[in-house]
């Protein structure tokens, strides 16, 4: 019998992933602004490992081998795959790699655009069409009947999963599925021990009903970092002191305290329309010996890159500029999928 297990994302990694955005997309009026991003992700991981990035068509990979080739990005490190796309956010596309017996597993949950809120049809099958083309080398693919998402769960790599209720139990995503079901689910697939869930927390304008990344993540065994709102006046303040309280609450696998590191809370940034726009440190990627975190020309910028210098000892801490991927209501993280040693040829 399989027993699997999800290494955490401060595992040795062979690569991450990226869906670049392009004008078929919701990113059309965007894409002056955010190509620089996915520019400077790829340039920075190619320093470190791999960049496996999926684009939508022939003549998207060529536009991006040029860009990628104009900013002296490690081309040794590039893998340059077509894979029709809808939008860009490869967190929750892409694949979640487990090990079993030892070996790496891809597992391809469904996606469907955060609970039927988007169009997923391409995205729904870029992991399959990237595991035909080789791009993850020999590593098996496991089809699952589940919907979930990369952005809802955290593991530790030793038995426990962090995640929101608000997200997983989402009518839209496993109706078919009661609570405790669900929970044997994730015990069953990822081989946790133990799911610790989080009923409070959330972020205006994001579109993912809570996931986990945007509110805490895991440092390590036993540290969380999470966001904290000191203001009563914001709408958050009393979501994000109920989460707060919950984390104070949860135990390490040995029934210790977490270690909590509160993230500061950025100004609130709002788009032409006037909706706000979902800033978040959490949102920040491990990656093989550096740690790349968003950054939003805000004057709470440098307090975060030195909340996760504190949390990341071994790693540099990289801050990059997402102001523009928050115009489509994600941040770094959102957009990147770690896959572990092993697997990217």
């Amino acid at each position: 019998m399989s027993q699997y297990i999800l290494p955490p994302e401060w595992a040795p990694q062979s690569a991450v992933q990226l869906t670049w955005s392009h004008g078929d997309s919701d990113w059309a009026p965007y894409l002056i602004e955010v190509e620089p991003v996915f520019v400077e992700l790829a340039r920075q991981i190619s320093l470190r490992e791999k960049v496996l990035i999926a684009c939508h068509d022939e003549d998207l990979r060529e536009h991006v081998r040029t860009l990628l080739h104009r900013a002296g990005v490690n081309e040794q490190n590039l893998r340059l795959l077509v894979a029709p796309s809808n939008d860009t956010w490869a967190r929750d596309h892409g694949p979640i790699t487990v090990f079993d017996g030892g070996k790496p597993c891809l597992l391809d949950f469904g996606f469907n655009g955060w609970g039927l809120k988007y169009r997923a049809n391409f995205d729904n099958q870029i992991t399959r069409r990237l595991h035909a083309q080789g791009a993850f080398g020999d590593a098996p693919l496991r089809t699952i009947g589940m919907i979930l998402e990369g952005g809802g769960i955290e593991s530790d790599g030793q038995g426990t999963l962090l995640t929101t209720a608000e997200c997983l139990l989402s009518p839209n995503r496993n109706p078919h599925l009661s609570p405790e079901e669900l929970e044997a689910e994730l015990r069953r697939l990822f081989g946790v021990q133990r799911v610790l869930w989080l009923h409070h927390g959330y972020l205006a304008g994001d579109d993912t009903d809570s996931h986990v990344d945007t509110l805490a993540r895991l440092c390590s065994a036993d540290t969380i970092a999470y966001v904290r709102c000191d203001d009563p006046a914001d709408e958050h303040f009393e979501a994000l002191m109920a989460m707060e309280t919950e984390l104070q609450g949860f135990r390490t696998l040995d029934g210790k305290p977490y270690h909590l590191v509160p993230l500061p809370w950025p100004a609130p940034r709002r788009n032409a329309e006037g909706d706000r726009l979902p800033a978040t440190y959490a949102n920040f990627l491990i990656i093989n010996g550096a740690v790349l975190v968003p950054t939003y020309r805000d004057t709470q910028d440098a307090a975060a890159l030195s909340a996760l210098a504190a949390c990341f000892p071994d790693r540099e801490i990289i801050g990059i500029d997402c102001s523009p991927l928050i115009q489509q209501f994600g941040s770094l993280h959102c957009v990147t999928m770690q896959i572990p040693e092993g697997v990217v040829p």
